[in-house]
């Protein structure tokens, strides 16, 4: 980024689409996605370093490396339920998020927080009950005098996140479904979801699951050979 850029004011992804997002899973999420060109499931580097879920719309952060100036210019204008988006460039030790600005999150009712780069204090957020997702965990302080970005495009594990995307977070890891397509996405994962639990309750009921995902079908079609006997190596036991 050239010139640094920060935007006060965000075109945030529906309250109401947001609640229901919070019902399905990232997993649900994800498999809705694959008739888009972009679909943004987060690295697995990317994980869930303290307890809980979150979703909302994105507030973005792009910060300098060993410094944390923006994460908390960002952070000073989140409002109740987005979840913070922090992208640090370059050398990525220097936590960008503690116990501190945790507290403050809290007061200000965000969702929760995604780092690339690094977080500490864990064990503190983790008791404070809010959740973080993060590439590293370092205990090294960050500076705060360098300008970078705020309310910008960023790329966060590998995705483009824009300012008011819908970011949903879980044990599975994260995904960013773009404003103008969150309402098809989440209304496909509530169909997925409904289908499993239609699926759990055959399960409880008595059949194969082997039956029930169209396995058996796809095997059948297939070349295998199959032997009524148990392996033998040759070896005696």
């Amino acid at each position: 980024m050239s010139q640094p850029m920060i935007y006060l004011r965000v075109n945030r992804v529906a309250p109401g689409l947001c609640a229901r997002a919070r019902r399905v899973t990232v997993a649900d999420l994800h498999e809705n996605t694959a008739h888009l060109a972009y679909a943004g499931l987060m690295s697995p580097r990317m994980r869930r370093v303290t307890r809980g879920n979150a979703v909302g719309p994105a507030i973005t952060a792009l910060c300098r490396a060993g410094d944390n100036l923006m994460m908390h210019r960002a952070l000073s204008l989140a409002e109740p339920g987005d979840v913070l988006v922090v992208v640090s460039q370059g050398e990525t030790s220097a936590a960008q998020w503690g116990d501190i600005a945790t507290r403050f999150a809290i007061k200000r009712g965000l969702a929760g927080v995604v780092v690339q780069g690094s977080v500490r204090d864990v064990d503190a957020v983790d008791q404070l009950g809010f959740p973080v997702w993060a590439t590293e965990v370092s205990p090294a302080h960050a500076d705060k005098g360098k300008l970078g970005g705020v309310n910008v495009p960023v790329v966060c594990g590998g995705v483009v996140v824009r300012p008011g995307d819908l970011v949903a977070a879980d044990g599975d890891g994260v995904i960013v479904v773009e404003r103008r397509h969150a309402e098809a996405v989440v209304g496909g994962a509530e169909g997925k979801m409904r289908r499993e639990e239609d699926v759990a309750a055959r399960i409880a009921g008595g059949e194969m699951l082997w039956n029930i995902t169209g396995s058996s079908a796809a095997f059948q079609r297939l070349v295998a050979v199959e032997f009524d006997a148990a392996f033998d190596d040759g070896e005696a036991a």
